[in-house]
C-alpha cells in the first residue's frame, strides 16, 4: 500500500511539473526592425550589391586568385576563427545535453569496524559492497536550460559570423598587399625608366656643350638630377621586400617573392554597387556577430529570471547492494529508489539578484553594440564610396596633366637643341612628368583599394 501511494505522488510531481513546465515565462526573442535609412550618408534604392559576387568574380587577376586561395587555406587568425567555431560547436552540444538526464555508474565497497564501547553486543565489523546506476534530471519548468541552450546556439553563430568577418578582411587585405605591390612594381619601373632617360640627357648636354650652346653646368645639373631620381630605387625595392613579406606573413608562409601581374589600368564601374543599407544586416559578418550577441545576451536574460523559480529534479537509482561480494548479484540484493523534489530559493545572499541585473546589463551593452557596428559599417562604405569618386576624378585631370606634361618635355628637349629652351626647364619638365607618372599609380592605387574596401565595408568574400 506504501509502495503505491509513493508511486502516484511521483506521477503526481511529475505531473505539476508538465503542467508548469507548459506554462513558463520564458520570453521568446524577436528580430526587433532595425532602422537602416540613410546609413550610407546617401538614398539608396538599388539593390544590386558588390557583396553579392564571389571573390573570384570580383577579382579576375589569375596571380591574385590563387594568393587568396593560398591564405584562404594557410592564414593562421583564419585558422584561429575555425577552431573558435568548433569550440562554440562543442559549447552547443553541450548545452543539448543539458536537458537529459544524467546517468552515472557506481560501485562501492566498504569497511567499517566498529568500537566495542559503542558496540558491546557487536557487530565489530561491517563490510559491504554496492553495483548499480544513478541518475537525475532537472525538468526545466520555466526554460532555464532551454535558453541556455539557445544562448549557446547564438554564440555558435556568432562566431561562425566571427569566422566569416576574418574570411573577408583576410581576402581584403590580400588584395590590398597585391595591389600594393604592383604598384610599387610600376613606380619602379617608371624611376628606372627616367634614370635612362636623364642619362640620355647627360650625354646630349654633353654633345650640346662642345658646340658651345651650353656650359658645364648643365651637364653637372643633368646628372645632379639623374641621382636625384635614381637614389629612390633603393627605397622602392626596400619596400617592394617589405610588401612582399607582408603579404607572405597573410599566406602563411616564409618571406619569399611573390608572383605576380602589372596594375590594372581600370575597373569596370558597373561592379560599384553599394545595394540598401540593410542588405547589412544578412551580408556584413560583423553586424551580423552583433546581432547574434545580441540574441545570446537576451537568453541569458531568461535564463537569470528563470533562477528565482523552483527547480524539480527527478533522481533514481538502481543496483546491488550486499554484505559480500559472492552474494552481489543475487536477485534478492537489489535495491531501487525514485526521488521528486522541488527547491525554491529562499535567500542566496543576491546571487540570484545579481545574476539577472547583470544579465540585463548585458543585454543592454549588445544593443548598443548592435549600434555601433551598423553606424561605423555606415561610415566604411560612404567612405570607400567617396574614395573611389575622388580617385576617379583625379584619373581623368591626371591623364590631362601627364599629355601635358609629354607634350612639355618633348618640346622643351627639341627647343634645347636650337637654343631656345635652357637645361633647366627641361629638368624641369623632367621632374614634373616623373612626379605626375608616380601620383598617376597611386590614384589608379587608390581606386582599386576603394573597390575592395567597399567590397570588405559591404560584407563581401564570404558567400
Amino acid at each position: 500500500m506504501m509502495r503505491t501511494t509513493t508511486i502516484k505522488h511521483i506521477i503526481l510531481v511529475s505531473g505539476l511539473a508538465s503542467v508548469l513546465f507548459a506554462c513558463n515565462t520564458t520570453q521568446h526573442f524577436h528580430r526587433d526592425s532595425i532602422d537602416t535609412d540613410g546609413l550610407y550618408g546617401t538614398q539608396a534604392t538599388d539593390t544590386a550589391n558588390l557583396a553579392s559576387r564571389s571573390w573570384q568574380e570580383l577579382f579576375s587577376d589569375s596571380d591574385l586568385q590563387k594568393l587568396i586561395a593560398e591564405g584562404l587555406k594557410n592564414n593562421p587568425n583564419l585558422q584561429i576563427a575555425i577552431q573558435r567555431v568548433k569550440e562554440s560547436e562543442a559549447y552547443f552540444s553541450q548545452s543539448r545535453a543539458s536537458l537529459l538526464p544524467g546517468i552515472n555508474g557506481r560501485g562501492t565497497v566498504n569497511y567499517t569496524r566498529n568500537p566495542k564501547s559503542i558496540y558491546p553486543d557487536g557487530p565489530r565489523e561491517v563490510s559491504s559492497s554496492q553495483l548499480g546506476l544513478e541518475a537525475s534530471w532537472e525538468v526545466d519548468i520555466w526554460g532555464k536550460l532551454r535558453s541556455s541552450k539557445r544562448a549557446a546556439y547564438a554564440n555558435l553563430l556568432a562566431s561562425d559570423a566571427g569566422q566569416k568577418a576574418v574570411q573577408t578582411r583576410l581576402i581584403a587585405n590580400i588584395a590590398t598587399a597585391y595591389y600594393n605591390l604592383s604598384a610599387l612594381d610600376a613606380k619602379l619601373n617608371i624611376t628606372r625608366q627616367t634614370v635612362k632617360n636623364n642619362m640620355d640627357l647627360v650625354e646630349t648636354m654633353k654633345v650640346l656643350k662642345e658646340s658651345g650652346r651650353v656650359t658645364g653646368a648643365a651637364i653637372v645639373q643633368s646628372e645632379a638630377a639623374r641621382y636625384a631620381a635614381e637614389v629612390t630605387i633603393p627605397d622602392l625595392e626596400q619596400q617592394i621586400r617589405e610588401t612582399q613579406n607582408a603579404l607572405s606573413l597573410l599566406l602563411g608562409r616564409t618571406p619569399g617573392n611573390i608572383d605576380r601581374n602589372p596594375l590594372p589600368n581600370a575597373i569596370d564601374a558597373s561592379l560599384v554597387k553599394t545595394g540598401v543599407p540593410s542588405q547589412l544586416l544578412d551580408n556584413r559578418p560583423d553586424v551580423m556577430q552583433a546581432e547574434f550577441d545580441v540574441m545570446s545576451a537576451f537568453e541569458m536574460t531568461n535564463n537569470a529570471r528563470a533562477y528565482f523559480y523552483p527547480a524539480l529534479t527527478l533522481t533514481a537509482s538502481s543496483g546491488f547492494g550486499a554484505t559480500s561480494l559472492d552474494k552481489l548479484l543475487d536477485p534478492a540484493s537489489f535495491a531501487a529508489s525514485v526521488v521528486g523534489g522541488l527547491a525554491a530559493p529562499i535567500f542566496n545572499k543576491r546571487g540570484n539578484v545579481t545574476r539577472l541585473k547583470v544579465a540585463k546589463a548585458q543585454q543592454e551593452e549588445a544593443l548598443h553594440n548592435l549600434r555601433y557596428t551598423l553606424l561605423n559599417a555606415g561610415q566604411e562604405v560612404n567612405n570607400a564610396l567617396g574614395m573611389y569618386d575622388t580617385a576617379a576624378k583625379k584619373m581623368v585631370l591626371r591623364q590631362q596633366q601627364l599629355d601635358a606634361l609629354q607634350k612639355s618635355l618633348d618640346y622643351t628637349e627639341e627647343l634645347l637643341k636650337y637654343g631656345s629652351a635652357t637645361y633647366i626647364e627641361v629638368l624641369n619638365a623632367q621632374q614634373n612628368l616623373l612626379s605626375a607618372q608616380l601620383s598617376d599609380v597611386n590614384d589608379h592605387l587608390q581606386q582599386l583599394n576603394a573597390v575592395v574596401s567597399l567590397y570588405r565595408t559591404l560584407g563581401g568574400g564570404w558567400k
